[in-house]
């Protein structure tokens, strides 16, 4: 006979996880956790939201198992499932947990567990509701994102270059995106002097997305090359401004 899982004990945990410390519980529990690929486990290092779920459930006998569906919000604003399944057919009864990246891994994995034939599972229909996070506004590359941000600061060369309590947030940057940004009043006619302007994006692990604004020019006195950031747009392209004034004939 199959019946609902509520039959076998299921505790979710008792406080909000972030999605970093779900991912780290599921992984430290399942026993094949190290036959995850290291590209999805990457991409799941910038999820900003997640949902896990039961998905299906078989009850008979005293042996048990269920399927659970763990679904992340990435920054780039797509979704990634791993699909988990824990049963008590191993010796002893203890319960026991594997973590599959595809659905139809999972059902070959179930399959030949020792359970009674032609049962059919309690199955759910799935409804992930994933908690309510904006969608990033940019599409984040998680590769050592807080050594980007440290070296980018380094090379800054203004005095007014973003501060301590910046740098502190960004060494939690877990994803960045460079973009060049465009124009600029009254540059284009100094052809002697180049300027050019970049965003340095960077998603943080509580969700937070912060820009550093790179201006790369050789309005200096002997035309060397020099790189200045600064914490918005506006004050970027004023500083833009301001050197391409001292350089004018």
């Amino acid at each position: 006979m199959s019946v609902p899982y509520e039959t076998a004990a299921y505790e979710p945990p008792e406080s909000p996880e972030s999605p970093e410390e779900h991912l780290m519980r599921l992984l430290g529990r399942a026993l094949n956790s190290f036959e995850l690929p290291d590209e999805v486990l990457r991409r799941l290092d910038c999820a900003l939201a997640h949902d896990g779920s039961l998905h299906s459930a078989h009850h008979s006998a005293g042996l048990h198992r269920a399927t659970y569906r763990h679904t992340w919000l990435l920054a780039d604003g797509s979704a990634l499932t791993l699909w988990e399944l824990v049963h008590n057919t191993a010796p002893g009864s203890e319960p026991q947990h594997e973590v599959y990246v595809d659905e139809e891994e999972l059902r070959t994995a179930g399959s030949r567990l020792a359970l009674p034939p032609d049962t059919p599972d309690f199955e759910l229909p799935v409804q992930v509701q994933l908690s309510p996070v904006p969608t990033p506004r940019h599409a984040y590359v998680p590769d050592a994102s807080a050594d980007h941000a440290r070296r980018l600061l380094r090379r800054a060369e203004n005095a007014d270059r973003p501060g301590a309590d910046l740098a502190d947030r960004l060494s939690t940057a877990c994803g960045h995106q460079i973009t060049q940004a465009f124009g600029g009043p009254g540059l284009a006619s100094r052809a002697r002097v180049g300027f050019s302007l970049y965003e340095h994006a960077f998603l943080l692990r509580d969700g937070v997305e912060v820009s550093l604004w790179e201006v790369e020019h050789t309005a200096t006195p002997d035309g060397r090359h020099m790189c200045e950031v600064y914490d918005s747009e506006d004050t970027a392209r004023r500083a833009m401004e301001r050197r391409a004034e001292q350089v004018s004939p």
